[in-house]
């Protein structure tokens, strides 16, 4: 009798036991869900959808997850995709400028063409161009009796991502496209007031040719026409037109402006640059692929970490496109196309255990309208690149904006414990704010979340001031 009252006492307290468990995990659970829910019954949630999928990656557990499935607009977190997959299957990739010659070299002469190969390097600026044309100039060429030939064939002739909008030309975010890209495909004007009632003082950094500036600017005492710097984009013009009046005691200031013809931009500063280097060029530029027997004078290579931090800092466009296209070139060919390389993105869905038929991805930055996701799919690889515990970790977690430190977090999270704990990759379009990568909580565990806001209008403030708090309270749970 003794024994049976000591065995069901026993199970009651391990009854005890387990409820107790059950009900501090229960309420610690809640009160994750509770915070967040007072976050999102605010009024702005009441037109705007909201996905979240958090999880724990030290307890390899899921915290939260709301909407998770739900297929939304990623704008620039859809470069952790590009750059998750770059990491994975680029490997030792490079990106290269190439020049070669064909012909005969008399004396300090050449006599035949200059071939310029364009191998999707996205980082590639006038500093880069006049390196190499020192070191031509070094090689002994002083004068060249031939043309310049461009080979652009290492990817195909569409120069805009599909799905991308026709009126955020000529903004730098929305960059053409080409083999050969230099100064990410913009040019910065900078302006100051000049004398009174006489136009502003308008000069263009690099200085250069193949712009026309078009001046109808006017310094005066007191403003009343704003004033505007844009390019003839209507017409696929680079005729960069100023229009406007500034105060003649405002600061100088600059903006940044793309540019229509990327390849023809890179081929005009390489003749300015051998020009200014005095190596005497009269010919024509023309456009072939290269033939044999060319023979190398330089070749400019750069490598894929610098071009992931880029991406991933600093949302660069171009950058993203350019590694798209380069997982192209290296498993399909030429012409590289956005097309071939989403089937790496495919493959990268896969290898995480999704279904690539349930997303729909358009291009490698983020930019296209067109583009559907999860908050699921995000986080899912975030979790697989951290479990793999390689190479691949590292470059993506190092690459990624600080909070409050660098790229494109550094105006946020400052005054917060999230100062320094968060590194995520911000995403905004139009009426689109996302934010998804590894936040480090109060417990120091790493965690790999996801938040997706789609469906509001005006400016995104009130969603990046949301995706904090709830990243705040990520960290405190």
């Amino acid at each position: 009798m003794k024994k049976i009252y000591l065995f069901n006492k026993v199970i009651f307290v391990l009854i005890l036991l387990i409820l107790f468990t059950s009900s501090s995990f229960s309420q610690k659970t809640t009160k994750l869900e509770k915070e967040i829910s007072n976050v999102l019954s605010s009024e702005f949630f009441k037109s705007c959808q909201i996905a979240i999928d958090v999880f724990d990656l030290t307890s390899n557990k899921s915290l939260l997850s709301k909407n998770e499935k739900l297929l939304l607009r990623p704008a620039s977190t859809l470069k952790l995709l590009t750059t998750s997959a770059s990491l994975l299957f680029l490997n030792d990739f490079q990106f290269h400028t190439s020049f070669f010659y064909k012909g005969e070299l008399r004396d300090s002469i050449l006599v035949g063409d200059i071939f310029v190969v364009g191998g999707l390097d996205p980082d590639f600026t006038s500093k880069d161009l006049d390196s190499v044309v020192i070191e031509i100039r070094k090689s002994g060429i002083k004068e060249i009796r031939g043309n310049i030939i461009a080979d652009v064939t290492a990817i195909d002739s569409l120069f805009w991502g599909n799905g991308w909008m026709w009126d955020d030309d000529p903004f730098p975010s929305s960059p053409y496209l080409s083999a050969l890209n230099i100064n990410d495909n913009s040019i910065k004007v900078i302006y100051e007031p000049g004398f009174r009632d006489k136009p502003e003082i308008v000069n263009t950094i690099p200085k250069t040719k193949f712009v026309e500036v078009i001046n109808n600017s006017v310094t005066k005492e007191n403003k009343i026409t704003p004033f505007k710097i844009t390019r003839d984009w209507i017409n696929r013009s680079n005729k960069i037109i100023v229009n406007g009046e500034l105060s003649f005691n405002e600061k100088p200031g600059d903006v940044l402006i793309n540019i229509f013809n990327p390849t023809n931009y890179f081929l005009t500063l390489l003749k300015e640059s051998f020009e200014k280097n005095k190596i005497s060029f009269n010919g024509d530029i023309k456009f072939s692929t290269i033939p044999d027997g060319v023979k190398e004078l330089f070749i400019f290579n750069r490598n894929l970490d610098s071009i992931i931090v880029n991406v991933n800092k600093n949302s660069d466009n171009l950058s993203a496109e350019m590694l798209l296209r380069g997982m192209s070139l290296k498993y399909y060919g030429k012409p590289a196309s956005a097309e071939k390389g989403i089937k790496l993105i495919d493959s990268l869905f896969t290898i995480t255990g999704m279904d690539p038929k349930i997303f729909k991805v358009v291009d490698g930055s983020g930019l296209s309208f067109y583009n559907l996701i999860s908050a699921e799919a995000l986080t899912q690889v975030l979790k697989y690149v951290y479990q793999k515990k390689n190479d691949a970790f590292t470059k993506l977690y190092n690459s990624l904006p600080i909070s409050g430190v660098d790229g494109t977090l550094k105006g946020r999270m400052k005054n917060s414990p999230l100062f320094k704990n968060v590194r995520a990759k911000t995403g905004s379009i139009s009426g689109v704010s996302t934010l998804s990568g590894y936040l480090t909580n109060k417990s120091n565990h790493l965690i790999a979340f996801t938040i997706m806001m789609q469906n509001f209008t005006g400016s995104s403030k009130t969603a990046r001031e949301t995706q904090d708090k709830i990243c705040e309270i990520i960290y405190n749970n």
